[in-house]
């Protein structure tokens, strides 16, 4: 009978098992979760990493342009000069003109976000991740909205697609096992993590800049190191 009662009994709700708080500062340090972590703050004006990074995209997407408009032609007209002298014309308007925007826009993200991007970076054997700052996500989503709404004026949906891709992105996970490419920039406290299809920016203070890159470059192994 004590038996039957013992296995008819309530079960006691079994606890939850918090996970470890992290408060992390501005040096790289091993927490209870077995990850590093650190914050770090870039600072827009000094610092051109980000700007760097906003026109590389910017002149992969005037490249393709500048692809697809010479294809047409040349099924239109054939291989001219003309045509190519046309093309290179349009192209170079264009890509001045996304040269002043992208800086305008640049220095009105930085303005908004007080000319400081503020980045938590947390890393493990697997990978390092890269989130912004509560500010920062503010700031990005703000002006993502404002670009769906320029890209639906204009009736350009790829304006509007990208931002709100913009808007929704707020961090960025890179895998080491797929990674192409690791590229020490020491002058911006910068190191650059390529994947096949994504790059991050891995953004560490002097003090632990040689400890973080060896260690991303050691669990790389499929990257060039430089």
């Amino acid at each position: 009978m004590q038996e039957l009662e013992d296995k008819t009994a309530p079960k006691k709700p079994k606890k939850k098992t918090r996970k470890p708080r992290i408060h992390c500062d501005y040096r790289v340090k091993l927490y209870e979760d077995g990850k590093y972590h650190w914050l770090y703050d870039v600072h827009l004006l000094k610092n051109p990493a980000i700007l760097m990074e906003v026109y590389w995209v910017l002149g992969i997407t005037l490249a393709i342009f500048a692809l697809i408009l010479f294809t047409i032609h040349a099924c239109d007209s054939g291989f001219k000069a003309e045509g190519l002298l046309m093309v290179l014309k349009i192209t170079g308007i264009m890509g001045a003109g996304m040269l002043v925007l992208g800086l305008l826009a640049y220095l009105l993200y930085a303005a908004l976000a007080g000319w400081t991007y503020s980045v938590h970076f947390i890393m493990d054997e697997q990978g390092v991740e890269h989130r912004q700052a509560p500010r920062a996500q503010k700031v990005a989503k703000g002006l993502g909205f404002l670009t769906v709404l320029v890209g639906l004026a204009s009736r350009r949906p790829g304006v509007a697609g990208a931002g709100v891709l913009s808007a929704s992105r707020t961090s960025m996970s890179t895998d080491f096992k797929v990674v192409k490419k690791v590229k020490a920039m020491r002058w911006m406290d910068t190191i650059k993590v390529h994947e096949p299809f994504g790059r991050n920016q891995v953004y560490v203070g002097a003090a632990d800049f040689d400890f973080v890159y060896d260690f991303i470059s050691r669990h790389c192994p499929k990257a060039k190191i430089s």
